[in-house]
């Protein structure tokens, strides 16, 4: 058990206020737990460009479908403060969600220890969440998805691009006892209106889960009726077991940023706070807040999509698949290629585009001559 946390069948102080705060929600979400490391950007292609070698991460996945029809990011098995937050195009994330789903009957969740939360950050609180139920089993993330256009959100870009997700669970393995959670997506108009009970009672039935894993704060039920203690009681009742674990703090404890009228947040490790570090362009919170560096991806639908001038390589913004941090210059970066090459760089990001400034001529000329669909950039941990 890592120190911070401490798992529990059984729950601690709650503060009932939560209920009233949730209330407009169809679905209570459980609220983060967590603490990290660094920023980046990715960038997957098609071609080989022969750049300096860096370790391969490899891994495999198995996709599978829910009785809901969307895909299950399977289980991936390693081969060895009030500031303004932006909001990005919907460009070419709108692509990524338009994945045929895999057949059904393929993998699933029976049997499995599920953590229940809003995933958008995958930071460490969430971390934690998989850790805990990687000691009991199996570990899944279950999340909703769809939650946007059912409760009237206005659309904003993740802080994970979907496509880069699968890496960042992969790095949680040595966190998880070896194991690389797999993700497990519901869509949420299809439970908005579950009761607490069949809720627990779906989880039990129909995904077959053998236990929960929730962070002390967690909401769940139509209206987000359900709080920690009867989710204990409720998976009790249906033979499962229900983990309670305290929520992971953010050390640097800085109210402005997430701002004073955000009355969920209580010092816990929350996607909001990555938010407004990126909104601040503070690079070393982000990597506090996340456990890694945050890697921003864009992709690319042709050559037309980049602009090239003698060291620089220049990427409309509104092809963003996830959050940039606050536009600004960003020294020592890393420029992915692929998942063996790197390429360091300086990047700059304004109003309009990103701008990669290399070293290496020849590397300038093969991003634009070579067929990429995506891009990737790691952040040093500086300050705009």
């Amino acid at each position: 058990m890592l120190s911070g946390s401490r798992m529990s069948q059984h729950i601690h102080k709650h503060h009932s206020h939560h209920h009233h705060q949730q209330q407009h929600l169809g679905l209570g979400l459980g609220l983060g737990l967590g603490l990290g490391f660094g920023f980046g950007l990715g960038f997957c292609y098609t071609q080989t460009l022969r750049l300096p070698q860096r370790r391969s991460s490899n891994y495999t996945s198995t996709c599978s479908s829910i009785d809901f029809g969307l895909p299950l990011v399977g289980c991936f098995h390693p081969n060895s403060p009030s500031t303004q937050i932006p909001v990005l195009s919907d460009c070419f994330s709108q692509q990524e969600d338009d994945r045929e789903p895999p057949p059904e009957g393929s993998a699933s969740v029976a049997g499995g220890i599920v953590a229940l939360g809003k995933f958008d950050a995958l930071h460490i609180g969430h971390r934690e969440l998989a850790i805990q139920a990687a000691k009991v089993g199996v570990p899944f993330l279950l999340s909703f998805v769809g939650m946007a256009e059912v409760l009237g959100w206005e659309p904003r870009a993740p802080i994970v691009a979907k496509c880069d997700r699968k890496r960042v669970l992969s790095s949680w393995a040595p966190y998880c006892d070896k194991k690389i959670p797999a993700e497990y997506q519901v869509k949420f108009s299809k439970v908005r209106h579950l009761t607490p009970l069949q809720f627990v009672e779906k989880l039990s039935k129909e995904f077959g889960v053998r236990g929960v894993v929730a962070g002390e704060n967690y909401r769940f039920g139509y209206k987000a009726a359900g709080d920690a203690p009867e989710l204990v009681r409720l998976c009790e009742e249906y033979g499962m077991t229900a983990y309670i674990i305290n929520s992971v703090m953010d050390q640097k404890q800085d109210a402005n940023n997430i701002g004073s009228n955000d009355s969920k947040e209580q010092g816990q490790v929350s996607s909001t706070r990555v938010r407004h570090a990126l909104a601040r362009g503070d690079m070393k919170y982000v990597s506090e807040l996340l456990g890694r560096q945050h890697r921003l991806m864009l992709m690319v639908k042709d050559q037309e999509g980049l602009i090239s001038n003698q060291h620089k390589v220049s990427a409309r913004k509104s092809c963003l698949l996830n959050l940039p941090p606050k536009d600004g210059p960003y020294e020592s970066c890393s420029l992915y290629i692929g998942s063996e090459n790197v390429v360091p760089c300086k990047v700059t990001i304004d109003a309009t585009h990103i701008h990669l400034e290399l070293d290496d001529v020849a590397t300038c000329i093969g991003i634009i001559s070579q067929d990429f669909r995506c891009l990737g950039i790691e952040f040093n941990e500086s300050t705009v």
